[in-house]
């Protein structure tokens, strides 16, 4: 029998009192992260990557799991991340990986946190959230699922904004990953067109007013002048922006990805930021849910990959896809969790070698898998 530290039958205890109880961790590691009061300072002379980064090719291939996941889970000592801890962005910064994570309270309100490690795997976590509810349009549910950008010594997170009625994309800007500045929904007026994959009758229909979602900003400005953005969580849509803080909606809302193999009949919606390839092109990582079709569970989430072209195709559609997924739940804590069969990625980063991609495991712990640099 596995014996449990005086932590995580803590987290036990506490985790009780959700409408549905967060699994255990199985590795003890993992509850051992360290906090601290003082993060890392980040100025304009903080280098990004890696000296010796090396762009990839499509696709990027070989992943596998870390062996101690969980990384990352709730810590009961912080009342805000008390109850889950899932979907982080990742940047590389003076050879120091950093995460922004989404974190719940017992009430499931989100914030987001920040963690810092310096071989990517064992973290320090900033014992405060840089990002919390405090906007009517946060209030009840909080704040989501953040993904970031640095363009010229800013920081560019978008995250979702929720009021429990309705997740609204949002940005704010920071130049230390400390202290944001928020813009607010940068999509208020957009009615989306989704896909009901549960309703066969009547498979199309018009999503709430406002209802956007997981925003990954290609990092670079294009041949055209403007930055663009995938978003949405049923199909990928396409935004545009000539500042990075104001957006508009590209090509009347055509969307730039239909889903189109079998894991992902459900819902597309973006992963981390894009990441230049060397070729010149962009690799995009994104998350599929399955509708019980080809062996796939009923909305299991999975991870897959996107080659895209901004410069020539900003509005798409894709220049070429993998077929199958790169990830997948298969351990304990991503088959039964606060939702079921999920792994969602957002943080992509390399270094010390190794491509290094976090996910969000079973919406309860974060985790990551590991893959080799491409020769």
């Amino acid at each position: 029998m596995m014996k449990l530290s005086a932590q995580a039958l803590l987290f036990l205890c506490l985790s009780a009192v959700n409408t549905r109880a967060a699994p255990s961790s199985p590795q003890d590691n993992n509850q051992t992260s360290y906090g601290s009061d003082t993060p890392p300072k980040i100025t304009a002379q903080t280098r990004e990557n890696e000296a010796n980064y090396t762009a990839p090719y499509f696709p990027l291939l070989g992943f596998t799991q870390y062996e101690h996941n969980p990384i990352l889970s709730p810590n009961p000592a912080n009342a805000w991340e008390s109850a889950y801890l899932y979907n982080p962005s990742a940047i590389v910064l003076d050879d120091k990986v950093f995460l922004l994570y989404r974190a719940q309270d017992e009430e499931k309100t989100s914030s987001i946190g920040l963690a810092w490690s310096e071989d990517g795997y064992n973290f320090t976590r900033y014992n405060k959230p840089v990002v919390s509810a405090t906007e009517w349009y946060e209030h009840i549910g909080g704040c989501e699922d953040p993904r970031v950008v640095r363009v010229n010594g800013t920081f560019y997170l978008t995250y979702t904004g929720y009021d429990n009625v309705t997740a609204r994309l949002c940005l704010a800007t920071s130049t230390d990953l400390v202290n944001w500045k928020k813009y607010g929904p940068i999509l208020p007026d957009y009615e989306s067109v989704v896909y009901d994959w549960r309703d066969p009758k009547a498979y199309f229909g018009l999503n709430k007013k406002g209802w956007t979602k997981s925003g990954a900003i290609i990092p670079e400005r294009q041949p055209d002048g403007y930055y663009y953005m995938q978003f949405g969580d049923t199909y990928l849509y396409t935004a545009n922006s000539t500042d990075l803080i104001h957006w508009n909606v590209s090509g009347d809302g055509v969307p730039f990805a239909p889903p189109l193999n079998v894991w992902e009949q459900g819902l597309m919606e973006s992963g981390p930021p894009p990441v230049k390839t060397r070729d010149g092109k962009w690799l995009k990582v994104y998350n599929g849910m399955a509708t019980g079709l080809g062996g796939y569970t009923a909305t299991q989430y999975s991870t897959g990959q996107l080659l895209i072209d901004p410069a020539n195709a900003p509005l798409g559609p894709p220049l070429a896809r993998i077929e199958t997924p790169i990830l997948q739940p298969t351990t304990a804590t991503e088959i039964q969790g606060q939702v079921d069969n999920v792994v969602f990625s957002e943080g992509l980063v390399q270094f010390k070698g190794k491509w290094l991609l976090y996910f969000g495991a079973g919406d309860a712990f974060l985790s990551v898998a590991h893959a080799p640099v491409q020769q």
